[in-house]
């Protein structure tokens, strides 16, 4: 159970840092979607409530034009929907890569790497090969 939390928790720290550097880290309706992972790693919410911000995202998604916006929205979604699946911690850090310029996803790539803890490392790192 721990390393599916810290799978939610890695999969969050790289939306939020691409939200960052995207200018939209202050954006409410991604930061509640993100706080509701959060909640649910530290044993506050279900996983009911989880799929319900996951879908809220998508929804979210659905209205936006923008590539980067839509992105960073899908990234959302699937950082918190590690709690019902831990493949979708992927899913969060590529959709946060691709809400970037292409010539700044290979540095962020590696950024990502090196904030996985060793409890997760060898498993994120043998997937992305």
């Amino acid at each position: 159970m721990q390393q599916h939390r810290d799978l939610l928790q890695w999969a969050s720290g790289c939306v939020k840092h691409s939200l960052a550097l995207n200018g939209e880290q202050s954006n409410p309706s991604l930061l509640e979607i993100l706080g509701t992972g959060n909640a649910w790693a530290q044993g506050k919410v279900s996983v009911g409530e989880v799929r319900k911000a996951a879908f809220a995202a998508i929804a979210i998604a659905k209205q936006l034009d923008d590539p980067a916006k839509i992105a960073l929205t899908r990234a959302s979604g699937h950082a918190v929907a590690v709690a019902h699946m831990a493949d979708h911690a992927l899913k969060a850090a590529d959709y946060a890569l691709k809400a970037l310029p292409e010539h700044e996803r290979v540095m962020e790539q590696q950024w990502q790497n090196e904030q996985l803890p060793d409890s997760i490392a060898s498993l994120v790192l043998s997937a992305r090969k």
